[in-house]
């Protein structure tokens, strides 16, 4: 009997952004998202060494290149040069060391130096934020030699030009969540306090069904103006605000909450917090926007409005919502395997198709 051919492991370089740890304590959407993957592509049987920030886990193979005091500069005039030299001491040890392929998650930066200087080995891009025209435009530009990667079909569709390497959906880490099965009557808002979230029309619609409101969330640094005109006032026995929560209180507050409120103001291309609640068995009331369609399956994990008084409704029938079939239904659909899955299709291909690439 003929043997079958395995195809061998890769030698990995997972590039994170220098701000936060890896995994982060609280907040740090992409910090979470490159752990789960060095974990599960590790579990695959893959070399994986993550280039990061001092503090980052020891269970991984990290090369820690920012220090933690970075992480003041953090919008800042030095956030540039930080970054930069981040990714320069980053990119000058992967070409001294023998790797299949590099996967960036550091943004435009990252993938300019990887497409720029033209390594012999594959560069795989993940954009994490919404994109324009403009960006776009630099994203097709670099599209020979990065392999660039959408989070969601959505955030693909606002840059039609770009010739992608696929679409893999972020993954949430269900090992610390509970899911619900008895819910309390508030309702819950997991989010930056920015503008672009829309806390005060959460305000408003748990105001409009009579129920309290949660906010948990740090402010944005552009977000201060707004927390104080817009969302401060309203504190009180009804609405309370949390600035972070991790751990256990994280899972109990998402678990116990009747649904989760997401007025987003803008496209954004993916929302963990959506799927970190719908995994708790908590149904999710958003606006038709951004990634919220692609994430939400309307009458299983949530639904879908376009107005306050929409979202109003929504919330008179999360009764509706079986919290048990609601998790099932996320934890599969946005599962560790999954999207280790979804990114391990895309290092075999970009591995193959190296040799063709331009020099």
């Amino acid at each position: 009997m003929p043997r079958r051919n395995v195809p061998s492991p890769l030698r990995i370089a997972l590039v994170a952004p220098p701000w936060l740890p890896v995994p982060p304590d609280g907040y740090g959407g992409i910090e979470q998202v490159v752990y789960l993957l060095a974990r599960e592509m590790e579990a695959h049987g893959h070399d994986v060494t993550v280039f990061a920030r001092q503090g980052s886990s020891s269970e991984l193979n990290v090369v820690s290149l920012a220090p933690e005091s970075w992480h003041q500069h953090l919008g800042s005039r030095d956030q540039g040069a930080r970054e930069c030299l981040h990714l320069y001491r980053a990119y000058e040890m992967i070409r001294r060391r023998a790797f299949d392929l590099v996967h960036d998650h550091t943004g435009f930066a990252g993938i300019m130096i990887g497409g720029a200087l033209r390594l012999t080995l594959p560069v795989i891009a993940t954009l994490h934020g919404d994109l324009t025209e403009a960006e776009g435009e630099l994203l097709t530009a670099v599209q020979e030699r990065v392999g660039l990667v959408a989070i969601t079909a959505s955030q693909q569709a606002q840059v039609a030009s770009v010739r992608w390497a696929g679409v893999v959906h972020n993954a949430v880490d269900t090992s610390g969540l509970e899911v619900g099965r008895e819910k309390d009557c508030y309702l819950v808002q997991l989010a930056r306090i920015t503008p672009d979230k829309g806390q005060h029309v959460a305000i408003e619609v748990a105001r409009m069904v009579g129920r309290p409101l949660v906010l948990a969330g740090k402010v944005d640094p552009h977000g201060e103006d707004y927390f104080r005109e817009a969302v401060e006032p309203h504190l009180g026995d009804d609405v309370r605000w949390i600035e972070n929560v991790s751990g256990r209180d994280k899972a109990q507050l998402l678990a116990r909450a009747r649904a989760m409120i997401f007025p987003l103001q803008w496209a954004e291309p993916f929302g963990l917090a959506m799927v970190e609640a719908m995994a708790s068995g908590t149904p999710v009331v958003a606006f038709r926007q951004g990634s919220a369609p692609e994430l939400i399956e309307e009458g299983v994990t949530g639904f879908l409005g376009d107005y306050p008084e929409d979202l109003a409704e929504a919330v008179e029938r999360v009764h509706e919502i079986d919290p048990e079939r609601c998790a099932r239904n996320a934890r599969d659909r946005f599962s560790q395997k999954r999207m280790g899955e979804g990114y391990e299709a895309i290092y075999r291909n970009a591995v193959n198709r190296a040799r063709d690439w331009p020099i």
